[in-house]
């Protein structure tokens, strides 16, 4: 992960060409987000899928990959972020606005090879202290998935336990199990 040593403000960091991977502002400190590999990018992709299949012809919501949202005095780029319908910014003739600059209502962050789990726990606890309901942190290591709420401890779930985010996607069912499944390739 690449880190840019010297001070800069977040002014200043939203001011720098965007780079593959992302560029993160984070705590005052710029960081370059890890390459996904070969289950992390295609669980990315199968869960923006999965999501948007649900909640998009409902107008209940839409799931975001790698988007920048910047709030608290940080831009931070999530796997994967999920805007209820009402809450995605739009333009004045109704297309998906560019800039983001409110918490999701879901941010779910993939463990990738190399990557710091107590890092990314400590950016769940903190994407719920900004303001978003809901924070999942998918390890295909263990095929275990914690979910952070605030105000409450996280929970770890695996195997057949349900991952309830109900109370932003009402009427979604999903399982630890039918997530994981999505990297097999039959």
């Amino acid at each position: 992960m690449a880190v840019v040593d010297q001070p800069l403000t977040l002014e200043d960091f939203l001011k720098l060409p965007e780079e593959k991977p992302a560029l993160e502002f984070e705590d005052g400190r710029v960081a370059q987000k890890v390459s996904p590999q070969g289950q992390h990018s295609l669980l990315q992709a199968s869960v923006v899928a999965f999501f948007n299949a649900f909640a998009r012809p409902r107008k209940l919501a839409v799931a975001f990959s790698e988007l920048r949202s910047t709030y608290g005095g940080q831009s931070l780029v999530p796997d994967v972020s999920i805007y209820r319908w009402g809450r995605v910014p739009r333009l004045a003739n109704g297309r998906v606005a560019n800039t983001f600059v409110e918490p999701s209502d879901i941010a779910i962050e993939i463990v990738s090879p190399e990557q710091s789990v107590n890092r990314l726990i400590r950016r769940c606890i903190r994407f719920n202290e900004d303001g978003v309901s809901i924070a999942l942190l998918v390890d295909p290591d263990d095929d275990s998935v914690l979910l952070f709420r605030s105000g409450t401890p996280p929970q770890a779930l695996s195997g057949d336990d349900s991952i309830d985010l109900t109370d932003v996607l009402p009427g979604l069912q999903l399982t630890v199990r039918e997530l994981f499944d999505s990297l097999k390739l039959d």
